[in-house]
């Protein structure tokens, strides 16, 4: 599974250089020389033509990026990728989505701390075994996690994901154990 770790923004300077949000708990070790990023452009976005592009070529977003070198500037990385020596064609590039496959990860060291790919799919049940549906995708809201949850009888709900309402996270088991307020699961 491809997990996204950052998104390039607008170039920096003439020679190449872009700006990275990233979108990573652990910049320092996902962006570091040497490492390959699978691209995505986003659906929204059309790849133009553009003055990078040789005359009646389209420009093409390479399929991978290798990091060349990195520097981070008030929260962001500006980066220089191989091959990406020019200005324009790091415009062209703009709003692409770095990636990396989530085999690649190592698993959190904190047996509460878990990558949000470990929990898609899990199924949601109570204490005493009630099963509520499965885990569509991890959402990250200001003042806490929330999952979301892929009901079983149809529909979708959120649960915030905190002690209180999340006691138990099983990922070798495949499931969460949930102690849910009453009408949560209605709202």
């Amino acid at each position: 599974m491809l997990l996204i770790v950052g998104q390039i923004g607008k170039p920096h300077g003439i020679r190449g250089e872009v700006s990275v949000v990233v979108r990573t708990d652990e910049p320092e070790e996902r962006f570091v020389p040497g490492s390959v990023f699978v691209t995505e452009v986003p659906r929204d976005r059309r790849v133009s033509t553009g003055p990078a592009a040789a005359a009646g070529v389209r420009f093409e977003v390479p399929k991978q990026l290798t990091l060349e070198a990195i520097r981070w500037h008030q929260g962001r990385g500006i980066a220089l990728f191989e091959n990406i020596y020019d200005r324009n064609v790091a415009e062209e590039l703009r709003g692409v989505f770095l990636q990396v496959d989530s085999s690649e990860l190592t698993p959190p060291d904190d047996p509460d701390e878990f990558h949000d790919h470990q929990l898609v799919g899990l199924r949601v049940e109570s204490a005493d075994g009630t099963v509520h549906g499965s885990v569509l995708r991890i959402e990250h809201a200001p003042s806490s996690d929330l999952i979301v949850l892929k009901k079983a009888a149809g529909g979708t709900a959120l649960i915030p994901f905190v002690t209180a309402i999340v006691p138990a996270v099983d990922v070798a088991g495949g499931k969460i154990v949930v102690d849910l307020p009453e009408g949560l699961l209605d709202l």
